[in-house]
């Protein structure tokens, strides 16, 4: 049974089994929307189960919410789908039909990559046990000139992309000789991008009301509620924020049953992490969710990485996990490191800072003795008298350390000493920092420098 035959074959086996119909159906249906039957929607859920007790149940440090489907406007200009959700889209004359002008280009280098995998099947047979297959490819003069065929043409398409040249895109596909799977024919019109946000009105007389749009995904409504999470929940950096939720894109080419949908569900996780550290954890995610797929006992040989050349507008590294569908290997997942562009762009359109710069903070410091005996006032108050002539100081011993340190989060206090018993024997203070939460125990002598260090401009 062919590729083809065997996807009609599951997408039958869906519907007649009740995992997934056609929406409407009863009025000829809507292209690219499916309703989950009785059994469909037992598995999604579990599915979606299973990854959240993975992701959320199973980490300390991550945590869940469920943000509005209804964004403020100003949201995705920051984050840059109004200008840069776009899809490049090409038609052929002769059938009529509309394509991803990228999408034929990769089918064409998935093409050639068949060939590849064919030449390596051949030789497995031929040679038996003795096949070397790292070898073979890396020697083989067809397989080379495969793969840099590839290599060319990837090249060239994402580059274009990079740059938002169409005309280069379109010449591409005429210099492969592309046609249309449909017509057979190469009469094809002029590359131009599609923005994929689903507008509409919100009030109740639409010519007076703003356009809002269908979220496109739900990562950004972890971003714009990361300081409710971070201060509500006093996370410490790293720390995750998880979301599942519907999503929707107007798909013009959609395509392939329900892995290209204009209304679907996502699962996302956000992971925020110390500058610098960022492709540490890229790396770490990676493997860690290769293994939840691979703990489903799906064959390892279904699944593999795929690292983007093109880059999107928010990422320095980004690769998808691509499983062996019956139409060839798509992507499953995707795990990018997007740097702190959608907390920096939704600082810039707001106003509002995403973290409290220190060096504005109505108090500096405030030194807080844990209890309200055995010394601990007097202490905690000759401390702040060593530090107030360089900067405002606060002194409060009403109610638990936890509720003080909150107040002083609340007006954003960058650093907050603790006075314990252990203070009167060895002269050191715990020191909360307002941004990470994290704890360090230091010596009195050295917390001036410390504080002024917190306090110098950063570039």
């Amino acid at each position: 049974m062919n590729q083809e035959d065997f996807f009609k074959k599951i997408t039958a086996h869906a519907k007649e089994y009740g995992f997934i119909f056609p929406s409407s159906e009863i009025y000829d249906g809507l292209s690219a929307v499916y309703d989950y039957g009785q059994n469909g929607v037992e598995l999604k859920k579990n599915i979606r189960e299973y990854w959240w007790k993975a992701m959320v149940q199973m980490h300390e440090n991550i945590v869940g919410i469920d943000a509005a489907i209804f964004m403020h406007p100003t949201t995705w200009k920051a984050s840059g789908h109004v200008d840069a959700f776009n899809d490049p889209l090409i038609d052929n004359r002769d059938s009529k039909k509309r394509y991803r002008a990228d999408v034929l280009v990769e089918d064409y280098m998935a093409k050639i990559e068949e060939k590849i995998n064919k030449e390596v099947e051949k030789a497995r047979k031929r040679f038996g046990d003795a096949f070397n297959e790292e070898q073979f490819v890396t020697t083989n003069p067809r397989v080379l000139e495969h793969k840099a065929k590839i290599e060319e043409i990837s090249h060239r398409l994402y580059g274009a992309m990079e740059k938002n040249d169409l005309d280069a895109i379109k010449q591409l596909i005429l210099d492969l000789e592309i046609v249309c799977p449909i017509s057979g024919t190469r009469n094809w019109t002029d590359v131009r991008q599609f923005n994929l946000m689903f507008a509409t009105k919100m009030g109740s007389v639409a010519d007076g009301s703003d356009t809002i749009y269908l979220r496109p995904e739900t990562a950004q409504g972890i971003f714009v509620n990361y300081l409710n999470v971070q201060k509500t929940g006093r996370m410490k950096i790293p720390f995750g924020i998880a979301q599942t939720g519907k999503a929707f894109r107007n798909e013009i080419v959609a395509r392939q049953f329900i892995f290209r949908m204009r209304e679907f569900e996502q699962m996302e996780m956000q992971f925020f992490v110390r500058p610098g550290t960022e492709l540490e954890w890229f790396q770490h995610w990676k493997q860690e969710r290769l293994n939840w797929h691979l703990s489903l006992g799906l064959p390892a040989e279904k699944y593999r990485f795929h690292d983007h050349e093109k880059l999107a507008h928010y990422a320095n590294a980004a690769t998808d996990i691509e499983f062996d569908f019956p139409f060839g290997f798509k992507e499953l997942e995707g795990i990018h490191s997007r740097t702190d562009f959608d907390l920096s762009a939704h600082a810039k359109y707001s106003g509002k800072k995403l973290q409290l710069p220190a060096i504005l903070a109505p108090y500096k410091v405030a030194v807080l003795p844990l209890v309200k005996k055995d010394g601990l006032p007097e202490k905690a108050r000759e401390i702040i008298d060593s530090l107030k002539a360089d900067f405002m100081c606060q002194y409060e011993e009403k109610d638990s350390i936890g509720k003080r340190y909150r107040r002083q989060d609340a007006i954003g206090t960058p650093m907050c000493v603790t006075v314990d018993n252990d203070t009167l024997v060895d002269n050191t203070v715990t020191v909360r920092d307002r941004d990470t939460m994290q704890q360090v125990r230091v010596p009195i002598e050295n917390l001036r420098n410390m504080i002024f260090d917190e306090l110098k401009p950063k570039k």
